[in-house]
C-alpha cells in the first residue's frame, strides 16, 4: 500500500494511492494467513470460528431508503500523541460481498491490515480518513476532535459520490451529529469552524459495529493504517518517544521519553502531561 499524503492535508484527510496490481497479492497473504489459522486451530483441537463481518445490517440500512451507507471508526482516541483519525468507508445496494476474512482492525495482525486495504478500496463505493490534530483536541476537547475528524472524512467522499444519507457509527454514543447549541455556545469565541461540504447525515449507532458490519470493519483498518504510517513517519523526527512501536499509546518508553525530554508539538498538552511525568517520576523515586 502506499500513501500520497503520509501527514494529513490542509483539510485534515488523509490520501491514499494503490496500485490494482496489489489487489491480488493481498488476497494471497490473506488467504494463506486464514489457512496457517485454521490449521492450527485443528491441531489444536479447536473448532474453527468464521465470525467475520458482513453486510447484513448495512443491507438493512440500504433497505429502508438510504442510498449510500458510511461505516464509520475512530482510532487514537486513547494517545498520548498524534492525531485522532476517523475511517469511513461506503457502500451501496450494488456493492458485493465483503473481502474475505474482515473484521475489527485490532483483531488483525499489524502486517495483514496493510494487505486489506487495497482489498478495501477496491471493494468500498468509497471511502477516506479525516483526522484532528493534537492542537486541535486541545482546543475544543476530544469528542469534538472526534467530530470534526469525521464530518472532514464524510467531506472528502461527497466530493466524489455525493452525501451520504445514513452513517453506521461502532459504539453506542452519536459523537458526529452537532449536539444543540445552547445561549453559552453562540457566545462562544473559540467554537469549532464548520468543515466545507459537510452534509449532516442520519447517524445510527450499534455496539461492535466493527466487528460485525463490514463498511464499519474497513473504515476501522483504514483509520488504523493511515494513522500508525503518520506515527511511525513521526518517529524519524522525535525517535526518544519510540511512537514507531507504540503509535503514540502510553508505554515504558514513551514515559521515559516524556521524563527526559518533556512532551513534543505532537503531543496533547491538555491531558494533564506535565502531572502525568511528575507522578510517574515521584513513584519511581525520582
Amino acid at each position: 500500500m502506499s500513501i500520497n499524503h503520509i501527514f494529513p492535508d490542509e483539510t485534515g484527510n488523509f490520501l491514499f494511492t494503490v496500485p490494482p496490481t496489489e489487489d491480488e497479492q493481498a488476497r494471497r497473504l490473506i488467504m494463506a494467513h486464514m489457512e496457517r489459522q485454521a490449521a492450527a486451530k485443528a491441531k489444536r483441537g479447536t473448532k474453527a470460528k468464521q465470525d467475520y463481518a458482513d453486510l447484513t445490517h448495512e443491507r438493512s440500512l440500504l433497505a429502508r431508503g438510504a442510498k449510500l451507507v458510511a461505516g464509520m471508526d475512530e482510532v487514537g482516541r486513547g494517545s498520548l500523541a498524534g492525531p485522532v483519525a476517523v475511517g469511513v468507508c461506503v457502500v451501496d445496494a450494488s456493492t458485493h460481498e465483503a473481502p474475505i476474512g474482515l473484521t475489527d482492525s485490532k483483531e488483525i495482525p499489524g502486517r495483514l491490515r496493510n494487505s486489506y486495504v487495497p482489498l478495501i478500496q477496491s471493494w468500498s463505493t468509497a471511502y477516506a480518513v479525516g483526522s484532528a490534530s493534537p492542537q486541535e483536541i486541545d482546543t475544543w476537547g476530544l469528542t469534538a476532535a472526534l467530530r470534526l475528524a469525521g464530518q472532514r472524512a464524510l467531506a472528502q467522499v461527497a466530493r466524489t459520490v455525493g452525501p451520504v444519507d445514513m452513517v453506521l457509527l461502532d459504539g453506542a454514543h452519536d459523537w458526529l451529529t452537532e449536539p444543540a447549541a445552547d445561549l453559552f455556545d453562540l457566545m462562544e469565541d473559540n467554537a469549532v469552524p464548520p468543515v466545507t461540504g459537510y452534509v449532516e447525515p442520519e447517524v445510527v449507532t450499534r455496539v461492535k459495529a466493527d466487528l460485525a458490519c463490514a463498511a464499519v470493519s474497513g473504515a476501522s483498518i483504514l483509520a488504523k493504517v493511515a494513522r500508525d504510517r503518520l506515527m511511525v513517519e513521526l518517529d524519524k523526527e522525535f525517535p526518544q518517544y519510540e511512537w514507531a512501536s507504540n503509535k503514540g499509546y502510553l508505554s515504558a518508553a514513551h514515559t521515559a521519553g516524556l521524563q527526559q525530554y518533556g512532551p513534543s508539538q505532537h503531543h496533547r498538552i491538555s491531558w494533564k502531561l506535565p502531572e502525568r511525568i511528575a507522578s510517574t517520576k515521584t513513584q519511581d523515586g525520582q
